[in-house]
Order: C-alpha cells, then sequence, then structure tokens
C-alpha cells in the first residue's frame, strides 16, 4: 500500500510554482529515500489489519464463492408445503388396515405446514399493521443522522477555510519581510561573487608582475 499522496493548493500563497525540473529533481530525491517496497508494504504508522475470525459454515461458504461453484443445499422448504395423504396399495384391499406410521408423519408434517402458514399470516397482519410506522421511524432517524453527519462535514470544512484564511493572512503579512531579506541574500551572494572575481584579477594580475619581474631579472 502506498504513502496517500496530497496536494495542498491553498499552501502556498506567496511563493511561486516550482518549475517542471525542479519538480522532477524532488522526486527524484524523494524516490531515493524510499524503500523498494513501500508499494507493496502497509506504512509503518497505519497499524496491521487483525486475522479475522471465522466460523467453519463461513470458512466453507468463502471457499465455495472463491472456487466458483453453484449454491447448494440450504433450508428445506418442502417441510412447509402441505403433505399429499399416504397413497394405500391396491394389493392391500379396501379392508386392510392403514399405516399408522405414514398417517402419523403425515399429519405431523400438515402440522408444520399450518403452523407456518399461521405465523405467516401473523407476521403479514403486524406489518401491515406497524410497517408503516416502523417505515416512517426508520426514515426519521435516518433523515436526523444525515442532518447530523452534514453538520459535522459543514463545521469541519468551515474549520479548514478558517485555517487556511489565517494561514493566508500570516503568509501576505510577511510577504514584503520574506522579499527583503531574499533580496538581501541575493545582493550578498552577489557581493561575495563580485568579491571573490576581483580577489581572482588581482591574484591574476600579482602572477603577472612576479612573472614580469622575473623575466626582467633573468635579462
Amino acid at each position: 500500500m502506498p504513502v496517500i499522496n496530497e496536494s495542498h493548493d491553498s499552501l502556498p500563497y506567496i511563493d511561486s510554482a516550482p518549475s517542471s525540473r525542479a519538480r522532477a529533481e524532488a522526486e527524484k530525491l524523494i524516490s531515493a529515500e524510499l524503500p523498494s517496497n513501500y508499494s507493496t508494504t502497509l506504512h509503518p504508522s497505519i497499524p496491521a489489519f487483525s486475522e479475522p475470525q471465522f466460523s467453519p459454515l463461513i470458512e466453507q461458504e468463502i471457499e465455495r464463492k472463491a472456487a466458483g461453484q453453484p449454491l447448494t443445499g440450504g433450508i428445506d422448504v418442502t417441510r412447509y408445503e402441505a403433505p399429499e395423504p399416504p397413497i394405500q396399495s391396491s394389493e392391500a384391499g379396501p379392508n386392510a388396515t392403514p399405516n399408522l406410521d405414514e398417517w402419523r408423519q403425515t399429519l405431523q408434517k400438515a402440522y408444520t405446514a399450518s403452523s407456518h402458514l399461521f405465523m405467516r399470516h401473523e407476521n403479514l397482519a403486524l406489518l401491515e399493521e406497524n410497517g408503516k410506522n416502523a417505515w416512517l421511524i426508520g426514515n426519521s432517524q435516518l433523515e436526523d443522522i444525515l442532518r447530523g453527519l452534514e453538520k459535522e462535514l459543514a463545521e469541519t470544512k468551515q474549520a479548514a477555510e478558517e485555517v487556511n484564511k489565517q494561514r493566508k493572512i500570516a503568509q501576505e503579512s510577511n510577504k514584503g519581510e520574506l522579499a527583503g531579506l531574499e533580496e538581501s541574500w541575493r545582493k550578498g551572494v552577489g557581493a561575495i561573487l563580485d568579491v571573490e572575481l576581483a580577489a581572482e584579477n588581482l591574484r591574476l594580475q600579482i602572477l603577472e608582475q612576479r612573472r614580469q619581474l622575473a623575466q626582467q631579472s633573468t635579462r
């Protein structure tokens, strides 16, 4: 994960923008300081993520999804369907004793289906009676959360604008002093160069005079 690069265009209020060559040199120096794996390694200030802990069923589902396999199994909804009565074999005859176990299982399935339908009917009735109010209350709560977030965002933006405003005032108020110091620095550097140039010319003149004196003494 690379380090996040942010550009704060509001900071340099009085400084001139760097040239493309200066920017390239700065980026070159920055790249020289970065490790080779900076684009794939977390920044030291970012804490490491904790290892996720999933149940065996969730792990199995993740593996199924990763392998691209279709979803199988799940809840068996056939148990909630109305069962058919047991079919008596024609060979047993009309006076044969019915299989009580089959009828008992069919009765249990019918009771399960009936309970399921009763609960569905009861839940639908409750939803029809209270669903609208619950939906309106939920929307109202979400609107309150949204208004709070919008207010916090507006306050943060206002604080950031105030900081930038104060920074701009501070920089512009010192612009004259900074310009004077920069001009003094340039004049000082120019004076040093003039002194060095004059000293070099004087050194050359001295060497030339010594050379001429040496030639006159040899005649």
